[in-house]
């Protein structure tokens, strides 16, 4: 089983992807570099949140992959 996640890491996750989408990548140090210009949190909490925004991230692309991949 996978770890639990916080529902501040979630909530605050999905707010700031919202806002900012253009801005993150699939690469996990990029993602805390932009972190450190968006918000002001503890380095862990900022560590949590762009692990999971990077997961996110990763997964729609993933998605995308096999949707275009389906209709060909």
């Amino acid at each position: 089983m996978g770890r639990v996640r916080g529902r501040l890491v979630r909530s605050a996750s999905l707010e700031i992807l919202k806002r900012y989408k253009d801005r993150f990548t699939d690469d996990y140090n990029a993602n805390k570099l932009v972190l450190n210009e968006v918000i002001t949190a503890s380095k862990r909490v900022k560590n949590k949140i762009a692990g999971y925004i990077t997961k996110l991230v990763k997964n729609k692309k993933v998605e995308e992959l096999l949707i275009s991949s389906s209709t060909k």
